[in-house]
């Protein structure tokens, strides 16, 4: 509103609380919004749009590929002629000079489109190596190629879907269970709100990890919620327990704007019996 910005460069979170915080017309100036950093939300990306009257795009990048990689855009529009350059739940396509695929995480042989795996960059922005770190350098960099630790699936129009992050996923009873997803329907179900959860795991005797929930929703609200879970479709499997809800103050944020998920994973060790 002062300064008559036209760009914006964000994260989920941060859209999510301008949405709850900002007046419509804060945001009157602008004509393009950029979200990476973390998954854009339907909801984050719904309510945006219906509060200030734009559609965010969401962008892909970290910081060893300096840090862009993919991004949404405009479509290129003329008489008779459309191209399509963005996609509600994508992360859009490859920057110029840039390169993705997305191999096999054990053999990182390229898988074809539709088939879900490590998403690998390569380009000039890839960094050289982590400094004094050529064991760290050599598992991120092979042959050129810098292994980003996220699970990806390439749609046949180049388009690329980010599915997780391989850390954020919980190996329960020999099964990988997505946090994103689980994060996602907890979420549907309770409904819009200004509050937060994210979806961890801690180590578990029995089945080798167990999800815990923290969040910022009202106790009863939550209560209710773990008496219907198993009205949500997941898998039982991927149900945690309702008594692996814990309510905290507030939900570790990082400055980039990012969920500090090592200080949640913390947390959550400290509060689970």
């Amino acid at each position: 509103r002062e300064h008559g910005a036209t760009y914006l460069l964000a994260t989920s979170t941060f859209l999510r609380q301008y949405t709850w915080r900002c007046d419509p017309g804060d945001f009157g100036s602008l004509r393009i919004v950029v979200a990476g950093a973390e998954k854009l939300s339907d909801r984050v990306a719904d309510g945006f749009r219906e509060k200030f009257g734009i559609d965010p795009f969401e962008g892909y990048g970290c910081t060893e590929c300096a840090p862009v990689v993919s991004v949404n855009a405009p479509d290129f529009r003329a008489r008779g002629f459309r191209q399509v350059a963005s996609k509600r739940g994508r992360i859009g396509h490859a920057i110029p000079g840039v390169t993705v695929r997305v191999a096999d995480p054990a053999t990182l042989r390229t898988l074809p489109p539709g088939e879900e795996g490590m998403l690998l960059v390569k380009g000039p922005n890839v960094m050289k190596g982590y400094l004094g770190r050529p064991d760290l350098t050599a598992e991120a960099i092979r042959d050129g190629w810098y292994v980003t630790g996220d699970i990806a699936r390439m749609e046949e129009d180049g388009f690329v879907l980010m599915t997780d992050r391989l850390s954020r996923f919980s190996k329960i009873g020999g099964e990988m269970v997505p946090h994103v997803k689980v994060e996602e329907a907890l979420q549907q179900a309770l409904g819009p709100s200004d509050s937060l959860l994210v979806v961890t795991g801690v180590p578990d005797e029995k089945k080798g990890e167990r999800l815990v929930v923290i969040h910022t929703y009202p106790e009863a609200q939550v209560r209710d919620l773990a008496a219907r879970l198993g009205s949500l479709g997941l898998p039982n499997l991927w149900l945690p327990r309702p008594e692996s809800f814990h309510r905290v103050d507030a939900i570790p944020i990082l400055g980039t704007g990012k969920t500090d998920l090592r200080a949640v994973r913390d947390m959550a060790r400290k509060l689970e019996p």
